[in-house]
């Protein structure tokens, strides 16, 4: 599976903490709930071998067959969706599919092998129940008690304390937090504090980072520095506005070791393929030397961030298509339309229902994305718009439109990130454009208890609408946007088939939060591994299970596409596999 992730190196949440997106008034979180790490316990499953009761791993195997003994368990996801009982791997690549008796007689009888071994090709059963997809492509601590805790940072005021994870739509008070909140305490008082929102388009900060980043301009084009009735920072930065904050440059351990927390995080989620979104441009020049000194452990579509103060580079930098054994590439770049809904930056046509006084803003002047759209697809660069609002998709797509005037769109594959509201012309202008929706369905179940508030009940018919995407002809890709939501694609596959909260909840009733909006079950695995195959350019050799492809699956301790949907969330992976070797779970 591919997961599409708003920053690859940075941390993600504990999921056995993330069982529910608990609604307003229904045990909301205090303020001093922050986002500090990840938690996990490998499953150490293993499997059956039919020549031997002794556990194998195939990481250390040349070839092997791989079946359930339940029929026909594998989801090739190919055009066809086929659905088969085994796969056979030869080294990286999926050299042929079918029964048990067919790759029996095809494969492992020694006299007709197609395979030079000395002794017959090793046959792995995966358990009773499970399931073969193609690979899926994408903590809470008071912080009195992180410093009690951590003496170096006790005895050094000094010492920035960063973190992330706050979401003020869930807080039982309204409006944004203050610098003053973090005074109110007498070890927390004093010190600089950098926490994150939840959706990446706030920063919430103590006075002594405020001090220590100025001075501070009076306005932020296409961001805001939230002030009191005298004109004073309250310690809120919003989109743009976040850049004026300095913070400590992340030294190489840090990012090696944020990396590894999530390879294994994507590793036991079942995932083979990460799409990196680009919040901060020190991840993909991480993964280029990451690339160079080895072969990374999974792969990595990463983006390029686009900064408009900043001189065009498309026509004097090289597209990396396939680096490190084809573990890298970067030919897209990340371009940021507007901000977010949760925090009011979300560009929309009409003013927000529940503050009158503004309907959002572009962060970017839509002149820039007129003339940087049609430069970089000219120059050979997939390109990639987050936009949220209203205003900011149609904005974009006109750009698009204007750009994609007499060229091959299946040739530039271009991404509207997000995609969360459209009007419904604009849906269907996305289909005719043949750009891709990169949509994250968890998003939809976290945003629902709110966002009828933020919009009123007739323009909220049209966020998350996944269904009327899809029947516009757009191609969508589902994503997490990881650390925002959870990295674990079963939320995604269950928010997309069921819009309703892990719990069962919706404000819709048990049918979902505007149910007509559901995808089918297939459709959401074919947006969770070939779609974001094509929109990664990687269609020919990952996304299916198909003779000729790279040996990429996941393992699932149960049939996602036939249990009732309640059960879908307690799916575990069994084993991960790239390029024929598991690198999670055993088999």
């Amino acid at each position: 599976m591919e997961v599409k992730s708003g920053s690859s190196v940075g941390a993600t949440r504990d999921d056995a903490k993330d069982k529910s997106k608990t609604p307003p008034n229904r045990g909301s979180r205090g303020r001093w709930a922050l986002l500090t790490g990840v938690l996990s316990v490998a499953l150490g499953y293993y499997f059956v071998s039919e020549r031997s009761t002794v556990n194998s791993n195939a990481s250390e195997l040349e070839s092997y067959v791989l079946c359930s003994k339940e029929g026909n368990k594998v989801y090739t996801v190919d055009d066809k969706d086929f659905q088969t009982q085994c796969v056979v791997v030869q080294g990286a690549y999926i050299v042929d599919t079918g029964s048990l008796e067919t790759v029996r007689n095809k494969w492992v009888d020694s006299e007709n092998s197609k395979i030079s071994v000395q002794s017959t090709l090793p046959v792995r059963f995966v358990p009773p129940g499970a399931i073969i997809l193609p690979g899926l492509s994408d903590a809470v601590a008071l912080i009195r008690e992180y410093v009690l805790s951590n003496p170096d940072i006790l005895n050094d005021s000094s010492k920035v304390i960063t973190g992330g994870g706050w979401d003020h739509t869930i807080w039982p008070t309204t409006g944004w937090p203050s610098a003053a909140d973090f005074d109110a305490d007498t070890v927390v008082r004093g010190r600089p504090i950098i926490l994150q929102s939840k959706d990446c388009h706030a920063l919430w900060v103590s006075n002594r980072a405020i001090e220590e980043s100025l001075p501070l301009p009076e306005s932020v084009e296409g961001g805001i520095i939230v002030r009191d009735a005298s004109g004073s920072p309250t310690g809120v930065l919003l989109d743009n506005a976040q850049d004026l904050l300095k913070q400590p440059e992340l030294t190489e351990s840090d990012l090696l070791r944020r990396f590894k927390v999530a390879v294994r995080d994507a590793h036991r989620y079942g995932l083979t393929s990460i799409h990196d979104a680009g919040l901060d441009p020190k991840s993909l020049a991480f993964f280029k030397r990451q690339a160079e000194t080895g072969t990374l452990p999974l792969r990595i579509y990463g983006m390029t961030y686009f900064h408009e103060s900043e001189p065009y580079w498309g026509n004097i930098s090289t597209p990396i298509v396939g680096a490190g054994n084809s573990r890298l590439t970067a030919r897209s770049v990340k371009i940021f339309a507007d901000g977010a809904l949760r925090t009011g930056g979300a560009a929309l046509y009409e003013p927000y229902a529940d503050n009158p006084t503004t309907n959002g803003f572009m962060r970017l002047d839509p002149e820039i994305l007129f003339d940087a759209i049609p430069k970089f697809l000219k120059d050979g660069w997939q390109v990639n718009v987050h936009a949220i609002g209203d205003r900011a998709n149609g904005i974009v797509l006109d750009a698009f439109e204007a750009s994609l005037k007499g060229t091959n769109v299946t040739a530039l594959r271009p991404r509207l990130e997000h995609a969360q509201m459209m009007t419904k012309a604009d849906m269907i202008r996305l289909g005719k454009l043949g750009v891709i929706a990169s949509v994250q369905p968890t998003h939809a179940i976290s945003d629902m208890w709110y966002a009828q508030d933020r919009l009123g009940p007739d323009r909220v018919k049209s966020l998350y609408a996944f269904r009327s995407l899809i029947d516009s002809g757009a191609m969508i890709t589902l994503g997490s946007d990881a650390p925002v939501e959870s990295m674990n694609p079963m939320s995604g596959f269950y928010a997309a088939v069921t819009r309703k909260s892990p719990t069962g909840e919706s404000p819709h009733g048990p049918d979902g939060w505007f149910p007509e909006q559901k995808l089918t079950r297939t459709e959401a695995l074919r947006g969770m591994t070939i779609n974001p195959a094509f929109a990664s350019f990687t269609e020919s050799s990952l996304g299916s299970i198909e003779i000729g492809k790279r040996a990429d699956f996941s393992i699932l301790s149960q049939d996602i596409m036939t249990i009732p949907a309640e059960d879908i969330l307690a799916t575990n992976v069994l084993a991960t596999i790239i390029d024929g070797k598991v690198v999670f779970g055993n088999i």
